[in-house]
């Protein structure tokens, strides 16, 4: 029984890196021509909707959280930390309604915290099985949206716990709808909801971090 659920993570292994191999190929075809001469920080403003500033700011968030959380929990809590404009999203696991709002007690008290989305669901420990599942779909839901000639792709986050597919990134209400119609119409088994955890944007609000890309 070890051996066969040990083939089959291997399986499941190899999928998820053909998957990533594809995504990341397709990206660096897409960001080629962004990537002559001048047009390099024109091309990151286009594909990333948040300021420099902002994504180093959205990464010292989740790195020091997540330290802190560690230490905070006890040690069979898996809390993953996802921030995005500086509205922070947990997902995972935690034994306890009192750690799960203990866990978004100490996100609220960072700097720089804008908003938190507490989804953390009270129940045991995901499996690495489960873990290796959720990176595979979420290679498969990134394809998706490359494949898709109408999205820009890179300006949509995605994290997949236990099947749940969360959606972050600032986007349009047409994106939003477009978005969620592609994954759900989408060839990915496994997903058990879609969750979107965007902030809305008018379609004036993309002109204008759009419109970089195209100057000299």
């Amino acid at each position: 029984m070890t051996i066969f659920k040990f083939s089959a993570l291997k399986m499941l292994l190899n999928k998820i890196s053909f998957v990533i191999s594809f995504v990341l190929l397709s990206q660096l075809q897409a960001c080629a021509p962004l990537l002559i001469g001048g047009a390099a920080l024109a091309g990151k403003v286009a594909i990333d909707r948040r300021t420099a500033g902002i994504q180093i700011e959205d990464e010292a968030i989740q790195l020091r959280t997540e330290s802190g959380l560690r230490a905070q929990l006890p040690h069979n809590a898996h809390v993953r930390v996802s921030s995005y404009n500086r509205m922070v999203l947990l997902t995972g696991e935690v034994s306890s309604e009192s750690d799960r709002v203990l866990a978004e007690q100490f996100v609220k008290s960072q700097d720089n915290v804008k908003t938190v989305v507490n989804d953390l669901a009270i129940a045991p420990e995901s499996s690495l099985t489960q873990r290796a599942q959720d990176t595979l779909m979420t290679g498969q839901v990134r394809a998706l949206l490359i494949q898709a000639k109408d999205i820009h792709s890179s300006a949509i986050h995605i994290v997949t716990e236990r099947g749940i597919v969360y959606l972050m990134g600032r986007v349009t209400n047409a994106e939003s709808v477009r978005v969620t119609e592609l994954i759900g119409s989408g060839n990915v088994s496994g997903i058990q909801k879609i969750v979107k955890v965007f902030e809305t944007i008018t379609e004036e609000d993309l002109k204008r971090l759009v419109a970089p890309a195209f100057r000299k």
